[in-house]
């Protein structure tokens, strides 16, 4: 191989893009958002700078995000923002050296949704796109040795979709994705002060509420958190104090939704696996593992012992980097597991 051909690792999520060069380490960490003019559909910002301007872009403007559910749902806008996300990796100097990209995909992915993923990075400017499913490279980067033939289990909580599986021998054994994870605790946030206190609140308010103080039990010591928003029937602005009990009862529900999906892995999976998962606990990643209390949630919910692996919002992005530095080792082995 090359001395200069670039490598890149690239978490591509729902709600946050995070990317990793493997002599540098991560250098970009954004929202998943590209913001568009209406009707020539001409790029204008992407990442931060088009976050920024969610809820409060005139109507030629729309802050939008490529990705539904961890997959791609809007083919141009995607492209548009690998383009973004890999020219920045690189910088203008290498522009003329195209990357070795690895991008994570949820493991439900079809056939079809995989091969966008790869066709986009490379008309992004991607020599080659290597996929790899993100409950793999969450739990490479959450430090689990996935290679040994004992049982792990990594339940990765991001911002389209949280997927649990129990890994072993490199490959996945057991697993389970679904369409509950931060994006849809922002809407259960919103919700629920709408239902409760007749209050309209933002995306964004929602989103710092949850980051701030959300909490997956009910405590005796609750933090509190001041949010604006719309009155219902007055129609104007209008202060509240929310706790963390509040936000707790709120997301009880799809958190409740989250265990029984691990439940139903534990089912399927091998007993000395399960065993072994009994062992050594379940590892907690992704930027919804640091809802407070969850790994005492999961203890309560399934009487297994949880842990919330070191840095969660960047295990997936760790995970890449990991592969990027042994590609040529995973290119026989983990890349061609389909």
């Amino acid at each position: 191989m090359p001395l200069f051909t670039k490598k890149i690792g690239v978490d591509l999520g729902t709600a946050n893009t995070v990317v990793f060069v493997p002599t540098k380490g991560f250098v970009i960490n954004e929202p998943t958002i590209v913001a568009l003019s209406v009707p020539d559909n001409n790029v204008l910002a992407v990442g931060r700078e088009a976050k920024d301007m969610i809820g409060k872009t005139p109507a030629d403007i729309i802050a939008y995000k490529p990705l539904k559910d961890g997959v791609i749902a809007d083919y141009y806008i995607t492209k548009a923002l690998l383009k973004y996300f890999i020219s920045k990796a690189v910088g203008s100097f290498n522009a003329f050296m195209k990357p070795d990209v690895v991008i994570s995909v949820p493991a439900g992915i079809t056939q079809t949704e995989r091969r966008a993923v790869v066709n986009a990075a490379v008309e992004a400017g991607a020599k080659a796109a290597h996929i790899v499913k993100e409950p793999i490279l969450a739990a490479l980067g959450a430090g689990i040795p996935i290679n040994t033939h004992s049982g792990n289990m990594i339940v990765n909580i991001g911002g389209g979709t949280a997927e649990v599986a129990v890994v072993s021998l490199g490959g996945i054994v057991s697993w389970a994705s679904l369409r509950i994870a931060g994006n849809r605790f922002d809407e259960a946030i919103m919700e629920y002060i709408k239902k409760k206190y007749s209050l309209i609140i933002g995306e964004q308010t929602a989103e710092n509420l949850k980051i701030a103080i959300s909490s997956a039990m009910t405590t005796r010591s609750k933090k509190e958190y001041q949010v604006r928003g719309r009155d219902v029937s007055s129609g104007l602005p209008k202060d509240l104090t929310i706790n963390s009990n509040e936000v707790a009862e709120a997301l009880h529900p799809y958190l409740l939704e989250i265990a029984k999906n691990v439940q139903q892995v534990f089912n399927q999976t091998p007993p000395e696996l399960v065993a072994d998962i009994m062992e050594k606990g379940i590892v907690l990643s992704g930027g919804g593992a640091q809802i407070e209390n969850l790994t005492s949630f999961f203890k309560k919910a399934l009487g297994v012992q949880a842990y919330v692996a070191e840095e969660p919002l960047l295990c997936v992005a760790k995970g890449t980097g990991l592969i990027l530095s042994h590609l040529d080792v995973y290119k026989r082995t983990l890349l061609n597991k389909k």
